[in-house]
């Protein structure tokens, strides 16, 4: 079972219907009982950082999490729950993340307007089961005004531009992230989910 976790701040519906229309059903959970049993996990997010952490934490979420990841549960961060996958954050003052992948999330500094709302092409790094059927110069949608800058390389699955080259898709082991809103991107934001979901079946 895929278990979408409910923290306070996630567009939860809107990432069930997304599940639904790429064929896999999904659980949204606020138990950490049930994240402990998941087969799939996936971490919305639509907000602060340092909110949603303590969130997180206080509800015991995050430590369930952590132990379902360490034991090889596939894990899925979109937007925000990207973010989270990593170190720290400086969003609002400084903040630890989960420290899943190395590096921190940061403001986008350039004359840009912020957050980036809207469509945004990604360029593929590396091959990878989770783009599969996802080619480079696909539009994704993008709500954002941090970004992380991944120390890792290897990490790193696609890149986007606003201003500034960013990762749109991370991986590592059992551990992924979306930059944008798969679940708002049309078909290519569907095949992505679906190609998690087999994943997560594997």
């Amino acid at each position: 079972m895929i278990t979408v976790v409910d923290y306070g701040m996630g567009n939860l519906q809107s990432v069930r219907n997304g599940f639904a229309a790429a064929g896999f059903d999904v659980h949204v959970s606020s138990d950490p009982a049930d994240v402990a049993s998941a087969t799939g996990l996936v971490l919305p997010g639509v907000g602060a950082f340092g909110q949603a952490m303590e969130a997180l934490r206080k509800s015991g979420l995050a430590g369930a999490l952590l132990e379902r990841v360490a034991q090889g549960v596939p894990l899925l961060g979109i937007c925000l729950g990207l973010q989270l996958l990593f170190e720290r954050s400086e969003e609002m003052g400084d903040h630890a993340g989960f420290g899943l992948l190395p590096g921190t999330v940061v403001l986008f500094r350039d004359m840009r307007k912020v957050p980036q709302v809207g469509w945004n092409s990604v360029s593929v790094r590396r091959p990878h089961p989770l783009l599969e059927g996802v080619g480079s110069g696909e539009y994704f949608y993008f709500v954002h005004s941090y970004h992380a800058a991944c120390r890792d390389g290897e990490a790193v699955l696609a890149v986007s531009e606003y201003g500034v080259e960013f990762p749109s898709v991370v991986g590592r082991d059992n551990i992924f992230g979306l930059q944008f809103h798969p679940e708002k991107s049309g078909r290519p934001g569907i095949k992505v989910l679906a190609n998690f979901g087999r994943l997560v079946s594997c």
